[in-house]
């Protein structure tokens, strides 16, 4: 993200103001609101943005193999941009490493997807290390569980009113074979 030279001295200000705080001018308040709504569209922006290379990378991915310098061009890209590579992703560039440059793009992919799979697998082992204990429920199977506690429901008795529901022999009744004409010298003629 650049900075105009009017942002960035908006920009200045606020963090002198944030270091040594002081009562601002409106206009300076008036400014620093301005350069954060332009900081949060240009956000916006840069979401939008990466929402449509990656739509438009998948539409390149289904059109394979007829879109390969294009699909590699975005899928490098992509990766510039921080994307991961997905499981699809990782799937076209295997079938597609007769090509020099998927195959290189393949060795790269591979490292940065099994990266990101050890980084989750950090992220989840540390949040079970840090979850407090969790007391185990009764079992409700065994005696003197929560089952036995409880009175069970019985089940419901169809009233006699209630429509039964009908086989499939009787809403599909079985087709009967057609019958073979009579051989041509059986018939009679008239």
């Amino acid at each position: 993200m650049a900075f105009s030279a009017d942002e960035l001295r908006v920009l200045r200000r606020a963090l002198a103001n944030a270091l040594h705080p002081a009562p601002l001018p409106d206009e300076d308040v008036r400014d620093a609101l301005r350069l954060a709504a332009s900081v949060d569209e240009a956000v916006r922006e840069a979401g939008r943005l990466r929402a449509f290379l990656l739509d438009d990378l998948a539409r390149y991915r289904e059109a394979l193999p007829g879109s390969l310098t294009g699909y590699l061009d975005l899928l490098e890209d992509a990766l510039a941009g921080g994307y991961d590579p997905a499981a699809d992703d990782l799937a076209a560039l295997r079938a597609l490493r007769a090509n020099p440059a998927a195959a290189r793009l393949l060795a790269r992919c591979q490292v940065l997807a099994e990266r990101s799979v050890r980084a989750r697998l950090a992220r989840v082992s540390q949040a079970t290390a840090s979850a407090p204990a969790v007391s185990r429920a009764r079992l409700l199977a065994l005696p003197g569980g929560r089952a036995a506690e409880e009175p069970r429901p019985k089940p419901p008795t169809p009233t006699p009113a209630e429509r039964p529901v009908p086989k499939p022999s009787e809403v599909f009744p079985p087709r009967r074979r057609p019958v073979p004409p009579p051989p041509p010298e059986e018939r009679v003629a008239g």
